[in-house]
Formats: structure tokens, sequence, C-alpha cells
């Protein structure tokens, strides 16, 4: 399973990109004064083989990275100590300042033993597990993702507020889905407690230790400003990229689970799948969406969902609109990529599920948290620096090397 040589290769990709030079605007547009933190994860399946996989992690007190232990049953990853972000008393995330001591920051355990990483932020991500948290309680009789649901004075069903949450990373729709999970009773407050959180009873009974989701509110709050957000919201790479490897169906079994684990019924888990395959944002590893910005980096080479686009050619996801003529980047591309971002001003995220397109064969899992935000962005329609597309580009070479090749791997 733990796959050596692709794990140096993909920390020799991340040191190629030059991270420290990245500038900071927050210190004068001068570069990184501290390496960023960086949480990448990828499996790889060809037919015939064994699965392979790595996990490679990068922080300011280790810039020059190093590799997770992964066990040969794909478990939980060993050696390291993963850390809760951390935010201030006005809810501000405080671990990514150019004048941030660490020393002085809380050191909040989130899970394992060994080498500290301190668990960058998930950002949007973290709708992967509100979605996944839907489709479970649907399965336990809780609701229907046909039943409608009114949120703030609109009704529509349930599936629909799953969709936009997925697919253009509304916020309002996540607010909806977590007022729902609260009124189902997957999450249950007392008072100023959390005394009963559905989605951590899953996520523990998958072995995935560090997915996340608390202190949400009955009102769908799951920011900072609820009292959710940085610190208490997390999700690292391989934990992520397991639950992908939980919901892909051309995957084979997760080997880590035991037979009886839970499994969601292929209606349900085909709905969190449809709002990843109809990505309307292309925009960190994969950068399709941003190509009309002139200089913008090719990434994943996926093929774009030809939903978004205008008559003119440009693309409108939601709230996101981008400029340039894209109509040739829905018939382009070598991969379909299923797909989640996420993205504020201290953090970038992207986890999916890469499938070739005839005559490419590759199939793999990548996820990817980091602390590389539009803060960093190279153009204000950018979500981050020019090196988030770049990794995602060598990332699938990589992979297209590994899994299209068999006899190499």
């Amino acid at each position: 399973m733990n796959d050596p040589d692709l794990a140096q290769a993909l920390r020799a990709a991340v040191q190629a990109l030059q991270l420290h030079t990245i500038a900071d605007p927050q210190d004068g547009g001068g570069p990184l004064r501290h390496f960023p933190s960086l949480d990448l994860a990828v499996v790889g399946f060809a037919p015939g083989q064994a699965p392979i996989a790595a996990n490679v992690l990068f922080s300011r007190t280790r810039p020059e990275g190093w590799l997770a232990d992964v066990p040969p049953n794909a478990g939980p990853v060993r050696g390291i100590q993963f850390l809760a972000d951390v935010r201030d008393a006005e809810g501000v995330s405080i671990a990514w300042g150019p004048q941030s001591d660490w020393r002085a920051l809380p050191a909040t355990p989130l899970w394992g033993a060994g080498e500290p990483m301190r668990a960058p932020y998930p950002a949007s991500l973290l709708k992967l597990m509100v979605a996944v948290g839907l489709a479970w309680c649907c399965q336990l009789g809780w609701g229907r993702y046909e039943d409608d649901w009114r949120f703030e004075g609109e009704r529509r069903p349930l599936r629909d507020w799953q969709f936009d949450m997925l697919a253009v990373s509304c916020n309002r729709a996540t607010s909806a889905a977590v007022a729902w999970l609260h009124a189902c009773g997957a999450i249950r407050r007392v008072g100023d407690a959390e005394v009963h959180n559905e989605l951590h009873a899953l996520f523990s009974a998958l072995g995935l230790p560090t997915l996340r989701l608390a202190n949400t509110k009955p009102d769908g709050g799951w920011g900072n400003a609820a009292g959710a957000g940085v610190g208490q919201i997390q999700m690292t790479a391989w934990d992520t990229v397991r639950l992908l490897w939980w919901l892909d169906p051309q995957a084979p079994p997760p080997p880590w689970l035991p037979p009886d684990a839970p499994r969601l019924q292929p209606a349900l888990r085909d709905e969190v799948l449809r709002g990843l395959q109809e990505q309307g944002l292309d925009t960190v590893l994969s950068s399709g969406s941003l190509a009309g910005l002139p200089g913008q980096a090719a990434g994943l080479p996926t093929r774009l969902n030809a939903r978004w686009l205008q008559a003119d050619g440009g693309w409108k996801a939601g709230e996101y609109e981008l400029p340039g003529d894209l109509r040739p980047l829905t018939q382009a591309g070598e991969v379909r990529f299923a797909h989640k971002i996420g993205n504020t001003e201290n953090y970038a995220a992207d986890a999916g599920i890469a499938q070739g397109i005839a005559p490419s064969r590759r199939h793999y899992l990548v996820a990817f948290l980091s602390n590389l935000g539009s803060r960093y962005a190279w153009h204000p329609l950018a979500t981050g620096p020019q090196q988030l597309a770049q990794l995602g580009a060598a990332v699938d070479a990589l992979m297209r090397d590994r899994l299209e090749n068999c006899d190499a791997v």
C-alpha cells in the first residue's frame, strides 16, 4: 500500500514549486516569512494491481517535508500528531500571519502521536463531510432527499440544497444543510454544549479520526462567528482521501474496514457524487475555470463541465463568474475530476476522484489542504498562488506515469 517512491516524488514535486518565494501582502509584499503548511495524500488504482498510496506533509517547522507512515491496510497514518487549527477570542484565525509565533499558540491535539502537524482549516472542503452526513441520515430514515426543507424563507428539496453546496460551494445552502442536520436530530445540543454528533459516530465507525464537524448551531451556523469554523471543523488529507475511497464505486473495497462497516446505499452515494461530478469550480488543483485569466498556469487536466458555460463561453457557477471563452475546455482534458474545493483568505483545499477519459485510463484519489488561500492570489479572480495549479499538474503527471504504465507500478 505505502509507496515510498511515490511519496518521495510527491515531496520533490512540492519542493520544486519554490513555495518560499510566494509574496505575502500582509508582510509588505515580501516572500513568505514562514514556509506554508501542506497536507497532500494520493491513492492510485491500476487494474490487477494493489493500490498505491502516499501522504506527504510540510510545515514551517519542517519546510523540507516529510512522509507519513501509511499502514499496509491503509488505516490511519502513523507517526504524526495532528494539532487543531486555532483562532483568537474574536474568532479570527491567528496561526498563519507573518507575525504568528507557534510557540505561543495552543497545541490542542486533534489525533495521533509523533511529529506535530497543525492541520489547516479545510475551508469549504468541509461541505463534503456535510453531504456525507445528509446521505447517512437519509439512510437511517431521518429524512429523504426529495423532502422539501425550508430555510430562511425558501423551500427546496434537500437534494437541491446539497447540490448547490457541493457543485458551486454555496454557503447559504451549507447553512440550510447544517440546520437540517440539527432538525433531524443528527446533531444535538444542550445549552452551549454539543451532546451528540451522528457524523462523528459515522467517521469513527469508518476509521477516520481526524474528520470533525463540531460546534455547529441549530440555525445553520458553521463558521467562526457561530463558534464553529477554525479549530472546530477539521480534516486531514489522508482521512479525506479515504472518505473518497469509501464513496468511490469504481475503487476496490477499503481494506481497513471490516465486512460489517457502514456502507451508503448506491442511490444515496450517487447523490453525493453527483454534486462532485457536476463541479463548477475548477480553481485549485485543477484550473480550467480560470483559463480565461492571461497567464494562468495549467493544473490537473480535467474536462470542464459544460453545465456552467454561458452563451459567450464565459463561466458562471453560482455566485462565481469567470471570463474567457472556455468552450474548448468542455471537450478537452484527460480526466474527469469529481471534487470539492475549499478557499478563504488563509486556506486552499481540494479533494476528489480522478478518472481517465479514454484512451487515458488512470484512476486515483487526491486530497490537498493548505494555508495558501486567496491572500496569496496572483490575480484578483484567482483562489491562490499559481503553485496550486502547478501542484495539480505535477500530481496528475506522476499518477499518469505510474498508473498508465502498469509495469512501472
